[in-house]
């Protein structure tokens, strides 16, 4: 149902730096790029997650309340990209673990510039 997510980003370098490194992990890699806006996914048919500096030039803030929930094959998967998240410049905003009613695991951080990521796995 989602086409793609974009983050705003003052720092096109940096995030293309942080995601390329994060996303390997799970398969995906750049679809789009540009000097303004680099799409990264598993396939153009699914969901896809980008940065981009904003059109109107004007600063990127993080948006309150927003955020990019990526599926990962495995609860062990949810863990690994979190750390991994951590280790890349992150910062922590919930440890993996299980979440709701459903057999779900989740692990939540931000990226360098503050927006809000999850990965997760239902079973």
């Amino acid at each position: 149902m989602i086409g793609y997510v974009t983050l705003g980003t003052n720092n096109i370098e940096t995030a293309r730096a942080f995601y390329d490194a994060l996303l390997e992990d799970i398969g995906a890699s750049r679809i789009v790029d540009s000097n303004h806006l680099t799409i990264w996914g598993t396939k153009s048919s699914s969901g896809m997650l980008g940065v981009i500096k904003p059109f109107n030039g004007d600063k990127a803030t993080v948006g309150n309340g927003s955020m990019a929930a990526i599926p990962v094959a495995s609860k062990e998967m949810v863990g690994q990209m979190h750390a991994k998240a951590l280790l890349l410049g992150g910062s922590d905003e919930g440890a993996p673990g299980p979440r709701g009613t459903r057999k779900t695991e989740f692990a939540y951080c931000r990226d360098p510039e503050g927006h809000k990521l999850a990965f997760f796995c239902m079973e």
